[in-house]
């Protein structure tokens, strides 16, 4: 499965990574994570609050961290 973070790198980015990453080991699934860092590409996405996470090209969270649960939900719909 391809997620994308989006952000600037900050820690909240880190974190959301690190979140989505606890989240696919406790199920057992496999997670491609790409960073974009690029402000214009998230711009160009739509995104105005970071960090973002798109799955399969969708928005599926923007702005703060996500909770562990509903990553789960996303990797395991």
């Amino acid at each position: 499965m391809k997620i994308e973070v989006l952000g600037s790198g900050c820690s909240k980015c880190r974190s959301t990574i690190g979140i989505i990453e606890r989240a696919a080991r406790d199920l057992d699934v496999d997670v491609e994570i790409i960073k974009v860092e690029d402000r214009g590409e998230i711009k160009r996405l739509g995104v105005s609050s970071t960090p973002a996470v798109m799955i399969d090209g969708k928005v599926v969270h923007s702005g703060g961290l996500p909770p562990h649960y509903k990553v789960q939900g996303w990797l395991n719909p």
